[in-house]
């Protein structure tokens, strides 16, 4: 099967880099500078899981390739349309799309452009950035992708996959609740940006404050319950195990929109929290704390210049 990974960034580049490492017929759809920066120096990446220089394939858009098996996004969601555009030349009618973007507000736009059957469900569960040198440092344990049929069906093409990412120097795993781990990770992920942001630290000392357990769990609440009014597929628990699994962090960890925020780059907002207010309106749920979070991030974002 032939792999093509839409950019080559700090998710993207590692886990097709693995992939790459493994064997597997790799692409990287990238941008000249990006290009160029590959073919000159590689594709490298230091992790505590190895090193590893690559030189891999790689496309700008516009130039002609056969149909692949198999497209990853691993972009931010800001650039969304614009990957799709790029990618959709070298998307045939049984590719399979695979996002790893965070959030659920993709997957109607995928959906739309791909169809329902030929997207998938999927996530990963990482801690990595590029440093200046356009080199991907992984710091962190988790190194994971899940990956499933929607319907939770293991299917023969499912099976196939499950088989090419196997045995790399990443974990990819099957699902057969690819639905719920995605509600999971957006929770997860959507409180973690959230109070990393708002008050600039990582996960250390926001929970060893005076209230710091309380804000946690009262916004893992909070956006909880906006998804159970939507009728999301998540654990009567799922807050409290959450909190613990906050508490179980290095106390020095971050949330990737942290990172992105201290380099001055742009931040998911609107995909993220933001989509969560639309459904909180919808639904006529009050979420204050999810409310504060938005606005310090909106107000980020109208003064920020380096984008």
């Amino acid at each position: 099967m032939k792999v093509l990974v839409v950019g080559a960034g700090a998710v993207g580049g590692y886990f097709g880099g693995r992939l790459l490492e493994k064997g597997v017929d790799v692409t990287f759809l990238v941008r000249e500078r990006r290009r160029k920066h590959l073919q000159e120096r590689g594709l490298v990446i230091k992790s505590i899981h190895g090193d590893v220089v690559l030189f891999p394939k790689t496309l700008q858009t516009g130039e002609k390739a056969d149909d692949f098996d198999v497209v990853i996004f691993s972009n931010k969601a800001y650039h969304l349309s614009e990957a799709i555009r790029d990618v959709k030349p070298y998307v045939g009618e049984k590719t399979l799309i695979l996002p790893l973007l965070n959030g659920m507000a993709h997957m109607d736009v995928l959906w739309t452009e791909f169809g329902r059957d030929n997207v998938l469900g999927g996530l990963c569960f990482i801690e990595t950035t590029l440093d200046e040198q356009g080199t991907i440092i992984q710091t962190s344990a988790s190194h994971d992708v899940k990956f499933g049929e929607w319907s939770g069906e293991i299917t023969g093409r499912i099976k196939e996959l499950e088989q090419l990412f196997s045995n790399c120097n990443a974990c990819f795993r099957l699902s057969e609740h690819i639905v719920t781990d995605m509600w999971h990770k957006y929770l997860f992920i959507a409180t973690m940006s959230g109070v990393t942001t708002l008050f600039r630290t990582p996960i250390g000392p926001i929970r060893s404050g005076e209230y710091g357990q309380e804000i946690l769990l009262s916004l893992l609440k909070e956006i909880a319950s906006i998804m159970r009014a939507h009728g999301a597929p998540i654990d009567e628990q799922i807050e409290a195990k959450q909190l613990a699994q906050m508490n179980e962090m290095m106390p020095e960890m971050k949330s990737s929109m942290q990172r992105d925020m201290e380099k001055g780059y742009m931040v998911e907002a609107d995909h993220l929290q933001g989509y969560l207010l639309k459904l909180a309106k919808q639904y006529q749920i009050d979420t204050p704390l999810l409310k504060v979070i938005y606005h310090h991030l909106k107000i980020y974002e109208q003064n920020q210049i380096h984008y």
